[in-house]
């Protein structure tokens, strides 16, 4: 059995005892979150509809905090002298999946 959660704009299959890289949520190590489902699948039977998915619930744990890749960015305009360099690392959160459940 398995679901596709949606976490910050982004689409991921998960599965239970999955470890998972999602953008970063808010709370802390150890709490429990639920991810909103989009489709969930257990065996041949492929739940798609809004309101039957609306059923299952995803519960996830907070397992640690990580970051991205660095992305360096340079900025240079010709003939002036303009140069500028910046970098990002994009902050992520790892959640462990706990349970698919039909609940409600």
């Amino acid at each position: 059995m398995y679901a596709i959660v949606r976490c910050g704009g982004r689409q991921e299959k998960v599965a239970v005892d999955d470890v998972v890289t999602v953008d970063k949520l808010a709370g802390e190590i150890g709490s429990t979150v639920v991810l909103p489902t989009l489709l969930v699948v257990d065996g041949d039977n492929v739940v798609s509809a809004p309101a039957d998915v609306a059923k299952y619930e995803v519960t996830a744990e907070i397992v640690g905090a990580t970051k991205g890749p660095k992305i360096n960015i340079m900025h240079y305009r010709n003939k002036t002298g303009y140069k500028r360099r910046m970098g990002h690392r994009q902050p992520y959160t790892q959640v462990k999946v706990l349970g698919i459940k039909a609940g409600k």
